[in-house]
């Protein structure tokens, strides 16, 4: 039998050193611990799928909390049958005893750790949403504050008036406009609405 650990953080800039700990003080090889530091919408990463196809029946598999192994609810489910049924390995979530499989192998056992699992699963799954959903709020409310998102406005040059004219007397053609201001075709039509109006309500 191997003994595994999985670690999730969210993003590049999170510390798994407490997870990390957690599996040093059980003794697993440092080389039986996977680390991904990507969201848990899905478990497309790529070092817990190495994992899981490393691991065989009789394995056990190591995680400090049901949400570091996903966030989504329908997935967590899945991915719980994956491993203790069709791969036949144990899972033990540090934090919550109960979601130990190696202690619940009778039916009254297994039944209460599956409700457990549900329950758990659907919270991480709701924190999820609702993280989702506080940073839909804070991006309005930046927008409102005048906070630009993405990449900053390329600037037009100076004399981008009279580019427009030439180019409306064919003096000059699109591709040289564009060429001489170095933006996007798309990008030239949307500053092109712009100064008409501007234009316009400067008259």
């Amino acid at each position: 039998m191997n003994t595994y650990g999985y670690i999730r953080v969210s993003s590049v800039d999170q510390n798994e050193d407490r997870q990390v700990l957690s599996m040093n003080s059980l003794k697993i090889p440092q080389n039986h611990v996977f680390i991904d530091k990507q969201s848990g919408k899905d478990f497309n990463r790529p070092n817990y799928q190495k994992m899981v196809s490393l691991i065989k029946q009789g394995d056990l598999l190591y995680i400090e909390s049901i949400d570091r192994l996903g966030r989504n609810y329908e997935e967590i489910q899945n991915q719980w049958r994956l491993l203790t049924k069709e791969k036949g390995i144990d899972i033990a979530v540090i934090d919550m005893p109960l979601l130990d499989t190696r202690l619940h192998k009778d039916l009254i056992g297994t039944f209460i750790s599956d409700i457990v699992l549900q329950i758990l699963s659907f919270v991480a799954h709701s924190e999820r949403d609702r993280i989702r959903k506080r940073q839909a709020d804070g991006i309005i409310a930046a927008k409102a504050r005048g906070v630009r998102f993405g990449r900053p406005e390329k600037p037009m040059p100076d004399n981008f008036g009279e580019l427009v004219k030439k180019w409306e007397q064919r003096k000059i053609s699109t591709a040289e406009l564009l060429k001489l201001c170095q933006i996007s075709r798309s990008t030239f039509y949307a500053k092109l609405k712009e100064y008409k109006l501007l234009s316009r309500n400067q008259r």
